[in-house]
């Protein structure tokens, strides 16, 4: 057989861990947050953000709750180094809030990033080098025992310079991350780890964080976590820990492999908002975050305004958030499906007649907890239905239309939406309606209407135009309504009978109108709906009898 593109790859080893506990164990508490944003997410941006526009963005952290927030790498740039001193010398970083900084396992780099945090009131100080089998063959050309010199040398150059930011008053924490630790032999990565432990001393009273993140998505999330609770049950001093989550989403199972490691026993995670970052980007920390408050478990961090979250994390870094997107995009709380319109209407409904647990069909959760609307839950285009049509006049005009109305206009509705190619606004629909039913004034139009009578017995004189001619009609019966349809028939029209009769105001006081619907049945069976609006209740009954003949004709 020759060789194909296939034979290229191969299945990423299974971790050996007997007895895994991770899939029988249920989240219950919201693990310790660090947004990436201006660090790994900057550096993903083709321009990355300038020192205002960071600004803004770690405002907008510090505001969404974040207590420990990466600021940066500011030994690779003047900008980098520039927005922590600003940060730092302008007191913008909030007593309750702890900034961190990335830097490589180099003397150089480690002094710069020691400077840019003196006078910090609670840092954290992030060591890092690769670890993984491809990392060492072919970009460092090194052994195992090289890259275990490489990461305790860097974590004791850091050790010498902690005494010089401490006397300034700044609390350090310390964080090391074997980078590509997805990659990397579990084994090798407790070594290395356990190597830096041992110049850290870390003790449960004074803990250092160990990162373990995902840097390329190399297998599935069962398998990401199974090295986290691998390397949580045999890491020496596990107690003096606080293991850290940082997944990509290179095979688009970020947020399984963050909820999944969570399971496994990690105490903190890593991410970014919307999921920027490299290639197909870091974990979405509103996903995982949102996942734990649809379950009822506090995350947290405050979304409650994510429409303006959102718009300042595309004005800041460029990017735009996929209308799909979970939680935060445009659609995401937007049902085009007539049965799913129907559904979501009902649940609404329900919903709000008894305000228990939410339990509303298709909305995960209530959007009104992140600061959208119910306007903007359904939208109506070819594929929707009678629900979806008569939400939207009702949230929008509180136009009521019956149920067998829905199930009449729906059809016609959707039609004439499939004939525009494209999804309608609700005054678009609206005007669908008028046309159809309120302006129906062929064959018949009022123009003047009077009704009298006493003991049941009412007489009506009625001048219609037909077809544009003037025309006179009278009629009686118990009603006047039933008065003028037996003027209409008496006049010519085929027998018909009231079948079905609504009426509702449209506004209130002074400028309140009456909205009637009327449903007819001819002698042959047929029903048909007709509408009229007035500011005479009366008026409005007899231009919906009008209505509903002018569309039976």
């Amino acid at each position: 057989m020759s060789f194909s593109p296939i034979q290229k790859y191969r299945p990423f080893p299974s971790i050996d861990l007997p007895n895994r506990q991770w899939p029988a164990r249920v989240l219950t508490q919201a693990p310790i947050w660090c947004s990436v944003d201006l660090r790994d997410g900057n550096q993903a941006l083709a321009v990355p953000m300038n020192v205002s526009q960071k600004l803004e963005m770690f405002e907008a952290l510090v505001k969404c709750g974040f207590k420990e927030i990466e600021v940066g790498f500011p030994s690779a740039s003047n900008t980098e180094f520039s927005f922590n001193r600003r940060l730092i010398e302008d007191g913008r970083i909030p007593d309750d809030v702890t900034i961190q900084c990335l830097v490589q396992a180099r003397e150089d780099l480690i002094e710069k990033t020691v400077q840019s945090l003196m006078g910090a009131r609670s840092v954290i100080i992030h060591l890092y080098n690769s670890t993984s089998p491809a990392q060492r063959r072919y970009v460092f050309g090194m052994e195992k025992a090289d890259i275990v010199k490489v990461a305790v040398r860097g974590a004791q150059w850091i050790k010498d310079r902690i005494k010089r930011l401490e006397d300034s008053g700044t609390k350090v924490m310390l964080q090391y991350s074997p980078e590509s630790f997805s990659a990397t032999e579990v084994e090798f990565a407790k070594e290395v780890s356990e190597a830096v432990m041992d110049v850290w001393q870390p003790t449960p009273e004074r803990k250092m964080i160990l990162n373990l993140p995902d840097t390329v998505e190399v297998a599935g999330p069962n398998v990401y976590a199974d090295q986290i609770e691998w390397m949580c049950r045999n890491i020496k001093n596990r107690e003096s820990l606080i293991i850290s989550l940082h997944t990509h989403n290179d095979r688009g199972t970020g947020t399984a492999a963050t909820e999944m490691g969570m399971l496994a026993g990690a105490d903190r995670v890593e991410g970014t908002l919307f999921g920027n970052g490299e290639r197909t980007g870091n974990l979405d920390v509103v996903q995982v975050a949102m996942n734990l408050y649809m379950h009822g478990i506090d995350p947290k961090l405050d979304f409650s305004d994510l429409n303006a979250l959102r718009e300042v994390y595309e004005r800041c870094t460029g990017m735009t958030v996929p209308p799909r997107h979970p939680y935060s995009g445009e659609l995401v709380f937007t049902a085009f499906s007539g049965s799913h319109q129907d559904a979501i209407k009902k649940g609404l409904a329900a919903y709000e007649g008894h305000q228990g647990a939410w339990d509303v069909p298709y909305l995960t959760i209530d959007p009104q907890d992140i600061g959208r609307e119910y306007r903007e839950v359904i939208r109506v285009n070819s594929q929707s239905g009678k629900g979806g049509v008569a939400y939207l006049l009702e949230s929008e005009f509180g136009i009521e239309l019956p149920k067998e109305l829905q199930r009449e206009f729906g059809p016609i509705a959707n039609d004439a939406v499939d004939a525009l190619g494209r999804e309608v606004s609700a005054a678009e629909l609206k005007a669908m309606f008028w046309k159809e039913y309120i302006e129906r004034n062929q064959p018949y139009e009022l123009k003047h209407f009077h009704a009298d009578g006493t003991t049941g017995v009412f007489r009506c004189r009625a001048s219609l135009y037909e077809n544009g001619r003037e025309i006179q009609v009278t009629g009686e019966g118990n009603g006047p309504i039933a008065a003028f349809v037996q003027a209409m028939v008496s006049h010519g029209v085929p027998t018909f009978e009231v079948a079905n009769y609504r009426e509702q105001s449209l506004g209130s006081g002074s400028e309140a109108s009456a909205l009637s619907f009327i449903q007819v049945k001819r002698a042959d069976g047929k029903m048909c709906w007709g509408a009229g609006v007035d500011t005479n209740i009366e008026l409005a009954s007899i231009k919906a009898v009008l209505s509903a003949v002018n569309r039976t004709t």
